[in-house]
């Protein structure tokens, strides 16, 4: 979160039987809070210059999402956390349903209902990721919410060694909440984490269903406009007395920072590269998060926690590869 992440986004998987294959998926959005998570899936094989061009496009979704949560950090002083979320929630939402123009009347019960629980738990993990990182480091944040999705995974193929991964990102996360002289960051911010990433896994489980439900991006349009709603009240209570225009102007462009343009670079990305290969190259963002974290908010890191945060990349790895054989 990170994004959606933020969350949110085209179709699910045709392939996604099983919650691995939904979690490879998922990695797209990190942390929760933004990128495209209702992704078509794609196993063709790709040219040998669209893969290149492929892995670029992944690198910047990445950084678009890590540097984009980074940036929010003087919005979410200025506006709360959750009057943050409720603003980036509203100008995403309306651009893209000016762009998808989605058919609010004529949707099912289902469907309805669907996007509910997903524009619902989207509000919630991006609103406990903004009130993480207002708390604790932007890496540590990361780590702590990408043990949600390592958890589906590893909840969808048995317990037996694949416990594996989300022990070894545990470790991580433990290295990269300690400095060498204490421990970083707060109780309340590390539960926040947790949220986001409790946020995070339900929101994998949800995604399948929408995406199956709706066409093209009418599921992560519909979705967003529910998660706009669901934190107006929350988000209008913290924000509304404190707005200035440049405040608007500002947040209006972190929302297509983030979700909306990693959205669109990882799409073309999935048609240029296999579903496994994009899933393993997304891994990599907790370490983009922890950089974000280091140039923008200056937010050093010891050896020890640079050796956490190869944990919690390497357990993610770990576990997109297993999903890719199963």
């Amino acid at each position: 979160m990170k994004s959606l992440n933020l969350p949110l986004h085209g179709h699910a998987s045709k392939n996604a039987a099983q919650l691995g294959v939904v979690m490879k998926q998922k990695l797209v959005d990190s942390g929760s809070d933004g990128g495209a998570a209702l992704m078509p899936d794609s196993d063709a094989a790709p040219s040998t210059g669209g893969l290149v061009a492929g892995v670029l496009m992944c690198v910047m979704s990445m950084s678009s999402i890590q540097f984009g949560s980074a940036l929010s950090a003087p919005i979410i002083n200025a506006y709360g956390p959750v009057g943050a979320t409720w603003l980036r929630l509203v100008f995403a939402s309306i651009a893209l349903a000016l762009i998808v123009r989605p058919k609010i009347m004529s949707y099912s019960r289902s469907q309805w209902l669907g996007v509910l629980a997903l524009g619902s738990v989207s509000a919630f993990m991006t609103a406990s990721f903004f009130s993480a990182i207002a708390r604790i480091p932007l890496g540590l944040a990361v780590a702590i919410e990408f043990l949600g999705p390592l958890l589906v995974a590893t909840l969808g193929f048995g317990l037996s060694r694949q416990l594996l991964w989300p022990i070894l990102a545990a470790i991580g996360v433990l290295l990269l909440a300690y400095d060498g002289q204490a421990w970083v960051g707060n109780l309340p911010g590390i539960l926040f984490a947790i949220g986001a990433g409790a946020g995070w896994a339900c929101y994998i489980l949800l995604t399948k269903k929408v995406g199956n439900a709706f066409q093209g991006l009418e599921g992560l349009s519909m979705s967003l406009l529910v998660a706009a709603v669901v934190s107006t009240p929350f988000g209008y209570a913290s924000a509304a007395s404190h707005l200035t225009g440049f405040g608007l102007l500002e947040i209006a462009g972190l929302a297509l920072l983030v979700p909306l343009l990693p959205y669109v670079l990882e799409m073309v990305a999935l048609r240029r590269m296999p579903t496994s290969s994009f899933g393993i190259l997304m891994s990599l963002e907790p370490a983009i998060g922890a950089v974000a974290g280091f140039v923008i908010l200056a937010q050093p890191m010891t050896p020890s926690q640079m050796f956490g945060t190869a944990l919690v990349v390497s357990a993610s790895i770990g576990a997109t590869v297993f999903a890719a054989k199963g």
